[in-house]
């Protein structure tokens, strides 16, 4: 009986003691979101510039992944096709909005125009 009230009064806080304590392995080798995010904008806008106009939709979208946004619609039988890319962060609510893209905008899989993403004006027939 001694030993288990011995054993009580000495686990008891431990016990009590770690609870909500958080044990990482390897935690400093994960990068924070804000971190993966700011890497992502910096490749974004690195990648972005290395496209040359006139490059192919195929080559855009293998160098720069899944887009953000995607557009398409067709004029005078042309097929445009607009791509966002998120290349900085204006909001801090952690949602990607449009103004805070790169757009990219291809006709018939040709890439003709890159600008800032709350500035494209989709292209109207004449």
């Amino acid at each position: 009986m001694k030993k288990s009230l011995l054993a009580l009064f000495i686990v008891a806080p431990i016990t009590f003691g770690l609870t909500g304590c958080v044990i990482a392995i390897d935690g400093d080798k994960d990068e924070h979101s804000f971190q993966k995010k700011h890497s992502n904008e910096f490749e974004n806008r690195k990648n972005i510039e290395s496209l040359a106009l006139n490059s192919e939709y195929t080559q855009a979208s293998t160098l720069l992944g899944v887009a953000d946004f995607t557009e398409s619609y067709q004029v005078k039988g042309k097929e445009i096709k607009v791509i966002y890319y998120r290349t900085q962060r204006l909001h801090k609510d952690g949602v990607t909005s449009k103004d805070e893209c790169t757009y990219l905008q291809f006709e018939n899989s040709i890439l003709t125009e890159v600008g800032a993403g709350g500035s494209y004006k989709r292209i109207e027939a004449i």
